[in-house]
């Protein structure tokens, strides 16, 4: 882990030309994009390392944002001795406050190039940042002789703009490094598919919005079980939960809507590139009618052609 890293505690395909669309689509297969980790200091930047090592992946840690363009170089030359496409990444930070700009203008060169690498930010909250921070007893990397809270401040400035363009956000705030691990694997698998990976995730609004949601759908409209008090003590995985709040006027017309909703965004999300969206579901406290909705949304998305989908209950047991 490098020394500023705290303990970290997913088509609908409408194309006119769909040769060429699976041509790149093969290409992807073949040669995998160089991976670009950055994020938030303390967010699990060297866990997301760890696990593209696993993954096969040849990991260039805290490298020059300047060497960006030769690593890009030679993942796209390959070596000459070898058959096999290269399967490089890097991992960047914003170390003397410089990273952000530099990181951003590098990447918007490689990209008109017709490079394409894979963005993948790491982010957290502030709580939680503070949190490792104090638990390894070691300075945030701008801190300075300043507040640790001063540092986290500034390093999200700097990092606003590169975390807007970024290809993934990964929210780590509620995850130990052994959960943090089995996410990103799954998230960086994604990143170097041909599919789009819909990641539904239900959570409790009195616990904060996921960071990392790209569409957030509130389901405070129906009935809570939390009132029943048969249903109080089960959540929305037990039949009885699900039953009760799938059977509540407008649950099964909302689905419709979301998935009819979600289908066109993922087919535009398959024509630029983009592989991977979270769509956060929320109750009061995460344990009844997101549970029970996010349940029934991933059984109707599996059946949407190009789509994978998996399920993460970020507040369950957590009451």
């Amino acid at each position: 882990m490098s020394s500023d890293e705290g303990a970290a505690s997913p088509q609908v395909a409408v194309d006119p030309t769909p040769t060429l669309a699976m041509r790149a689509l093969s290409r992807l297969e073949e040669e995998p994009p160089l991976i670009v980790i950055t994020g938030m200091s303390g967010a699990g930047r060297s866990t997301a390392a760890k696990v593209l090592e696993d993954l096969g992946w040849y990991v260039v840690d805290n490298l020059p944002t300047q060497l960006l363009k030769a690593l890009q170089d030679l993942r796209s030359h390959g070596l000459a001795d070898s058959a096999t496409p290269m399967r490089l990444a890097a991992v960047i930070d914003a170390r003397a406050g410089r990273m952000s700009g530099s990181l951003s203008h590098t990447l918007g060169e490689l990209r008109a190039g017709g490079d394409r690498p894979v963005v993948v930010f790491l982010d957290a909250t502030d709580e939680a940042l503070v949190r490792r921070f104090e638990s390894v007893r070691r300075p945030h990397p701008l801190q300075g002789s300043g507040r640790l809270m001063d540092a986290i401040v500034r390093e999200r400035t700097l990092m606003a703009d590169l975390r807007a363009s970024a290809d993934l956000i990964i929210d780590t705030s509620g995850f130990n490094v052994h959960q943090l691990a089995a996410k990103i694997s799954s998230l960086l698998s994604a990143a170097v598919s041909s599919r789009v990976r819909l990641a539904v995730v239900s959570f409790g609004f009195k616990y904060g919005v996921p960071l990392d949601a790209d569409f957030v759908l509130d389901m405070r409209f129906l009935p809570n079980p939390f009132w029943v008090e048969s249903l109080r003590a089960q959540n929305g995985r037990d039949a009885p939960v699900a039953d009760f709040v799938l059977s509540q006027a407008g649950a099964q017309e909302f689905l419709d809507r979301v998935v009819a909703m979600l289908e066109p965004v993922v087919a535009g999300y398959q024509r630029e590139g983009r592989r991977y969206a979270t769509v956060a579901i929320g109750c009061t406290g995460g344990k009844h009618r997101s549970v029970a909705m996010s349940e029934a949304l991933l059984r109707r998305l599996t059946a949407v052609d190009g789509v994978d989908a998996l399920i993460v209950h970020r507040d369950l047991g957590r009451e």
